[in-house]
């Protein structure tokens, strides 16, 4: 971390946790998580982050670290966009003074940048693959998806994204620069959907920035980064009592400095009463929740003591797209287990399930197959 562009070069590989409800006391057992953690009630599921460096104007064309930034994206499920929502750093990541700067230009040219970037790769021998739609139309998104296949892209994703443009696949000879830039947008849209992480929401200049961020129809989190990283850190070492995501703190430390006592307040002051809490699990909640659309769910091998074979009870909470099926999660476990699959069993009310039986949040799930049982 540093107030200078580029202090990010290589991709910085982490771990957040996605923050639930544990449904033990639902359920009226004491679990014993082996994948997560359970805190008072909480379960902290771990979820991987990549921090990438950050983009600069014409980065599609390489300037910067653009080709290597982007490159970098191809994985991600969604993007997270941190923004200075105080105005005072500049699209060139300088700082500059306080509200001198909108936001929304950064948003707008980030995102400018990541679809011509993709244009381009789309654009690629764009006259023998559009030809190849003339004849066959499926041949032509089986060889625009392969194309894609290393951004995890899937054809359905395709199909979406041509049908919000308007644009026929059949007919992809007709389609000039403007529509293959505009379908490159739709496609950014639905296979790596983004919120923005309005960060230094805790600075006097950041609120008006912060409404008209809000004004532009997007999913924008208030976020004070430096805020959470304070508590985090007195958490830890023992001066308070604090869990991410939370609205406040307790104060239990008996040995804090005038200094200390000071900025804690400053905090719930400045971001927590203003804001609710320091925003950041909240963009990780709302990443796998609301853009993802994912669910919870508790596989076990005992429906009767919802344990594993050792006798843990609750020991994973697996994170699934909503609309998973039973065997869906038996192939997310292993995939012996998905090809063995012979039915599944509703822990809770002891109901079998078959193969496409659609999983609701915090299921608690039997798989039960010909080759083991899960």
């Amino acid at each position: 971390m540093a107030n200078y562009p580029f202090t990010t070069i290589t991709p910085n590989l982490g771990v957040a946790y996605l923050r639930v409800k544990c449904i033990h006391q639902e359920l009226n057992v004491l679990d014993n998580p082996q994948n997560s953690l359970c805190v008072e009630g909480t379960r902290l599921i771990p979820v991987k982050l990549v921090d990438v460096a950050g983009l600069v104007p014409g980065a599609s064309k390489g300037r910067g670290l653009g080709n290597k930034f982007l490159d970098d994206l191809r994985q991600a499920d969604a993007l997270i966009h941190v923004v200075d929502s105080s105005g005072s750093t500049d699209a060139e990541g300088k700082n500059v003074e306080a509200g001198s700067h909108d936001p929304l230009e950064d948003i707008s040219f980030v995102e400018e940048e990541f679809d011509l970037w993709l244009a381009d790769i789309v654009s690629r021998d764009w006259a023998k693959i559009a030809r190849a739609a003339e004849a066959d139309k499926g041949k032509f998104l089986q060889m625009l998806s392969e194309r894609l296949s290393g951004l995890s892209v899937r054809q359905e994703q395709i199909i979406v994204a041509s049908d919000r443009c308007a644009l026929k696949l059949d007919k992809a000879l007709q389609w000039n620069g403007d529509d293959i830039k505009q379908f490159c947008s739709a496609l950014r849209q639905i296979s790596k959907p983004s919120l923005i992480a309005a960060n230094k929401a805790d600075l006097p200049t950041s609120k008006a920035n912060i409404e008209k961020l809000q004004k532009a129809e997007r999913l924008v989190i208030p976020t004070a980064a430096e805020a959470e990283l304070l508590l985090r850190r007195a958490s830890e070492k023992g001066l308070i009592r604090y869990l991410p995501g939370d609205k406040d703190f307790e104060i239990v430390g008996k040995s804090m400095s005038p200094q200390q006592t000071k900025a804690l307040e400053l905090v719930r002051e400045r971001v927590l009463s203003a804001w609710g809490s320091t925003g950041v699990q909240e963009v990780i909640n709302s990443v796998y929740l609301s853009l993802l659309k994912c669910i919870v769910v508790y596989p076990v091998e005992d429906e009767s003591k919802f344990s594993d074979k050792k006798g843990n009870v609750l020991p994973d909470a697996r994170v699934v797209p909503l609309g998973s099926t039973a065997k869906d999660l038996a192939y997310s476990i292993h995939t012996d287990l998905g090809d063995s699959f012979l039915y599944a069993l509703d822990a809770k009310t002891g109901m079998r399930l078959g193969a496409e039986h659609e999983l609701k949040n915090s299921d608690v799930i039997k798989i039960v197959s010909t080759g083991r049982r899960g």
